[in-house]
């Protein structure tokens, strides 16, 4: 059993918007291009400081390309302590064709 959940796009909205954290694992160029309104950018630079300064139970949701390495890394963050941890089903890419209104450039 994963000690993560998949989340579809949806539902994802419905977290943001009761204050879930967005982490997008994407290479920096992508982050910056195009992005999840609010999302943060998580790399191996910067997860340290995520993890001291986020609450465990603090929802938050990994996005990557199309929802497949954001399970390792939504693995990651639930072995460190945290209690509700996604990986978002689809990635930006499914997030994208969903919701392209909720989406921040540059």
């Amino acid at each position: 059993m994963n000690p993560f959940s998949h989340i579809p796009p949806r539902d994802a909205l419905e977290l943001i918007e009761n204050g879930a954290v967005v982490v997008d694992i994407r290479d920096p160029a992508s982050f910056q291009a195009n992005r999840i309104q609010g999302a943060q950018s998580l790399n191996n630079d910067t997860v340290q400081t995520f993890i001291d300064n986020t609450e465990f139970d603090q929802p938050i949701i990994v996005c990557c390309y199309h929802g497949i390495s954001s399970q390792s890394a939504a693995s990651f963050l639930c072995e460190r302590g945290f209690e509700k941890v996604y990986s978002l089903d689809g990635g930006f890419e499914g997030w994208l064709r969903t919701f392209p209104d909720h989406c921040q450039q540059g």
